[in-house]
Order: structure tokens, then C-alpha cells, then sequence
């Protein structure tokens, strides 16, 4: 394996590893809170409560995957699709508004979805339980 090689696999590894912990903390949360939120805003919108629970795959599952780098590209896309939803059922009204702090009121949210799909299109890294090699990673 060459310098180059080894600086690629080293920055896959820390985007999938970093956007799987940091999507993780929020999947703990609602673990340990409950469903009654994502439930009440699918309501809302009209969509059927059971597509709540579908947060924790998007929010537990596919992080995991992503930290241990197994399945990593359909799980990044689990995550762009959960970013996506979130952003549409939950931050839809932030979507011209700047933050206090100044930004864009969506940066997170925008850097979640933009780091899952570089995930998704870059995959694992060799340092990785499926490895470079996969046919998911």
C-alpha cells in the first residue's frame, strides 16, 4: 500500500467514523427518551406512526455500521435518507433562516447529509470489518 492509499483510508475511516458516532449520540437519545416525539411528527404530517421507528435504524443501526465499517455505503445511505426526512418533517421551516451565531440555521443537519453521501460514494477505507474490497463498502 502506498503513502497515498494509506492517507485515503485513514480519512475514510474518520468520516464514517465520526458521522456514525456523532449520528449515534442522537439515536441514543431517543433510546433513552422514547419514540413519542418522531411519532408525534410523523402524525403530523400525516404519514403512518410506524414509520417512526424507522429513526432507529437510520440513528442506531446504520451508525453502527458505519463506526465498524460493515455495509458501509447503504448504510450512509440510510443516513442521507434519515437526514433527509429530518430535514423535511422537522426543519423545513429553518430552511432561509440563519443561526443566532450566524450560519445557516441547517449547517449540522447539511453536514450530516453531505458527509453521508461522500460516505456513500467514497465507502469504507481498508480499516474497515468488510474492507476495501466489500461489495457494500
Amino acid at each position: 500500500m502506498n503513502q497515498t492509499q494509506g492517507s485515503q483510508d485513514l480519512g475514510k475511516a474518520i468520516l464514517r467514523i465520526v458521522l456514525g458516532v456523532l449520528v449515534l449520540l442522537h439515536g441514543i437519545s431517543k433510546l433513552i427518551a422514547g419514540p413519542a416525539f418522531v411519532i408525534q411528527v410523523v402524525a403530523k404530517a400525516g404519514l403512518p406512526e410506524f414509520l417512526a421507528y424507522g429513526v432507529y435504524i437510520g440513528e442506531v443501526l446504520a451508525p453502527i455500521l458505519l463506526i465498524v465499517g460493515f455495509w458501509t455505503r447503504p448504510a450512509a445511505l440510510i443516513v442521507a435518507i434519515n437526514m433527509i426526512v429530518a430535514l423535511l418533517l422537522v426543519h423545513a421551516g429553518q430552511f432561509g433562516q440563519m443561526a443566532d451565531t450566524g450560519g445557516w440555521a441547517l449547517e449540522l443537519q447539511a453536514m450530516y447529509l453531505a458527509a453521508a453521501i461522500a460516505v456513500a460514494l467514497l465507502g469504507a477505507g481498508r480499516p474497515s470489518v468488510g474492507g476495501a474490497g466489500g461489495k457494500w463498502n
